[in-house]
């Protein structure tokens, strides 16, 4: 068990210490999203309020996806106490899960205030039986396998879950969300403004919310027509609606339908929906061990044959080609 008998998110201003477990694979983004949002409230306030460092399993410098190196302080050391760990991973989290690294996030849990896991993270976190029986969330690429393979876990889609002792995101923009809510709880919100305008960040989305397949930004300000739309599709990527059913749930007709998306994204309603399904069902070929025919029914094709064919055309490469590759 984790020491919860004190929050970390609670108004007060010791000094909370943090340590951030990053391994190669994540995203520099969610590196980000993490730690700068302390470094700059420690500016602000004109205290170090949030004593902070990095370690990686190794000691070396963990790589992101982007190629780019993390300088860490060292290696994770199990035994060292901290107020906070924060796992950050992201691909490749099973080629890390070994006895020893769970064994060891368990003690340092047990010794901490608090414990989290941002986007695969929470893979790594939920293999130290950390999560069960408690709320969680993960990348909504992997909430579905994530539900698998941990039954004793509320998964939702949140962007952001605090259950307890324990808290889970599931990507950059939710992590920095997480962070600012741990500024503001900590400090207040005039110094969780402050950190917010440092990086120019609007804060629109709560913690509840769902998180979207796909990110439309302000899109949604814009045509509330197409947002809707592409909702719908997102929503039934495993049983595709027609356009017609779309545009009738949308308000409008396929022909109005097809003029605003060619106007806000320059193809098709029908062309638009095909790249997300095969966007989604490149993401499942790369990311996981998926039967292909299994790939093919969750991204809505009525056959192996049929998804295969339609990949190729859109990659270049059959799928049973790039997963190998």
């Amino acid at each position: 068990m984790i020491k919860s008998e004190k929050s970390v998110f609670r108004a007060e201003r010791e000094t909370l210490k943090v340590t951030f477990l990053v391994f190669s694979g994540s995203s520099i983004m969610c590196v980000a999203s993490a730690v700068d949002p302390l470094r700059a409230a420690n500016r602000i306030s004109g205290e170090t309020l949030f004593d902070f460092k990095l370690v990686s399993v190794t000691g070396e410098a963990p790589v992101t996806t982007c190629g780019l190196p993390v300088a860490v302080s060292g290696r994770f050391d199990a035994k060292e106490t901290t107020d906070v760990l924060v796992v950050v991973a992201g691909f490749g989290t099973q080629n890390y899960a070994t006895s020893a690294l769970l064994s060891g996030l368990r003690r340092a849990a047990r010794a901490a205030r608090a414990c989290g896991g941002v986007e695969a993270g929470t893979w790594l976190v939920a293999r130290a039986g950390l999560l069960e029986g408690r709320s969680a969330t993960t990348h909504w690429e992997d909430m579905e396998d994530f539900s698998s393979a941990f039954p004793g876990v509320d998964v939702r889609p949140d962007r952001y879950v605090i259950d307890g002792p324990v808290f889970t995101s599931g990507g950059a923009s939710p992590t920095f969300d997480l962070m600012l809510h741990l500024i503001r709880t900590r400090l207040g919100m005039a110094v969780a403004l402050d950190v917010a305008s440092v990086f120019i960040y609007d804060q629109a989305r709560a913690a509840t919310d769902a998180q979207p397949l796909v990110s439309l930004g302000r899109l949604d300000g814009y045509d509330p027509r197409l947002a809707q739309a592409i909702r719908l599709m997102e929503a039934h990527v495993d049983q595709p609606l027609t356009i017609d059913a779309v545009a009738r749930r949308a308000g409008v007709t396929a022909r109005t339908l097809e003029s605003i998306f060619r106007k806000s994204i320059g193809e098709t309603p029908g062309a638009y929906y095909l790249r997300l399904r095969l966007g989604a069902a490149r993401r499942l070929v790369v990311d996981t061990r998926i039967a292909m025919a299994d790939i093919a029914g969750r991204t809505g094709f009525s056959s192996a044959a049929a998804f295969s064919r339609a990949f190729s055309r859109a990659f270049g490469e059959a799928p049973v080609r790039l997963r190998r590759g």
